[in-house]
């Protein structure tokens, strides 16, 4: 058996770490609110914004510790932090600030939004946030939605996917997966059979299967599922779904499968994608780093030097320049 099969075996059995533990984004200890909402009037009032400071504290306080920033912020200035960040400065170091001084809920609440938003609906965001996130984050995404919108995300979805795509994205907006920790081998082994039999044993595939198992376990019962399948068929549950679907449910099984065997490697993949070849997509590089980074940067990092053998630290270092940069960099949290 190779490597990669007696370390998933170990990691299926495995406690996952709380939240936060893995993160490079960490409360600041002796952490003073009135003292940085000075700082932060002195860098976005004077002349010229000291983008240098900015960095400083919004990569270097936790998003409570933000939250408080900037109610007190408002207190004193009656303005809105995001509104100033906003007006000081451009581009990408801009979308980068905004989305460092929001919380995580609200980020993918507009992030979302974005994608159902105007013409066609980007898929591939509502596949990245809503298949590896955690049912307590598509909750308070979904809450942050409402606020904004007025209307609740699943009514939402509702006119904008349809088919077996549209069922999975559903069921995961409506946090319908298992999220208890214990494995039942049997369970998995049947759940295992009974995708080989919906897919590779069948003619034609039974998509319902595959949605109902893959957007409805549990993350551990999925990698245990994944071990069986791959015994009972020879092949690797991705590479069936590859073969036996197609276009966006597609992708969203092989993501929620991706995540199941590690959430911390499907987004080293994401960051690697973001920067390779020509040019930078700069929006996919500033929304994982930002969504990571009090949550498992860490774990990203080492999975980014496992995968690629190169430190996410240098590749970010050789691929972005200046303050945005810097910024990222600050978030990555150093070298490996």
């Amino acid at each position: 058996m190779s490597d990669f099969w007696n370390d998933l075996q170990n990691f299926a059995r495995a406690p996952t770490a709380a939240s936060g533990e893995r993160g490079t984004i960490k409360a600041k200890a002796n952490f003073n609110v009135s003292e940085d909402v000075a700082a932060l009037r002195k860098a976005l009032e004077g002349i010229g914004t000291t983008e240098k400071m900015l960095i400083d504290i919004l990569t270097h306080r936790s998003s409570s510790q933000k939250q408080a920033i900037a109610k007190a912020y408002q207190e004193a200035t009656n303005r809105i932090l995001v509104n100033d960040l906003k007006g000081d400065t451009r581009g990408s170091l801009e979308n980068l600030l905004v989305a460092l001084a929001r919380t995580p809920a609200v980020n993918d609440a507009k992030w979302i939004n974005k994608a159902i938003k105007g013409a066609g609906t980007d898929k591939a965001i509502l596949i990245e946030i809503l298949a590896s996130r955690t049912n307590k984050q598509i909750k308070e995404l979904s809450a942050a939605y409402a606020e904004e919108t007025k209307k609740t995300l699943v009514q939402n979805l509702k006119s904008e996917v349809s088919g077996d795509f549209g069922k999975a994205i559903l069921l995961l907006a409506e946090c319908a997966r298992d999220e208890s920790t214990s494995v039942n081998a049997d369970k998995a082994k049947e759940d295992a059979k009974v995708l080989y039999h919906a897919g590779e044993k069948k003619v034609g595939t039974d998509e319902s299967k595959f949605i109902e198992i893959l957007c409805k376990r549990s993350f551990p019962h999925l990698r245990q599922t994944i071990l069986e399948y791959k015994n009972i068929s020879g092949k690797t549950l991705q590479k069936s779904i590859e073969k036996e679907m197609s276009g966006d449910l597609e992708e969203l099984l092989v993501t929620i499968v991706k995540c199941a065997l590690s959430t911390p490697a499907y987004f080293a993949e994401k960051l690697y994608k973001s920067m390779k070849g020509v040019g930078t997509d700069e929006t996919t590089l500033t929304r994982v780093m930002v969504s990571r980074g009090e949550f498992d940067m860490l774990d990203i990092r080492a999975e980014y030097m496992k995968i690629y053998r190169k430190s996410l630290y240098k590749e970010i270092s050789s691929d972005v320049s200046g303050c945005y940069g810097d910024c990222l960099k600050m978030i990555c949290g150093g070298e490996d």
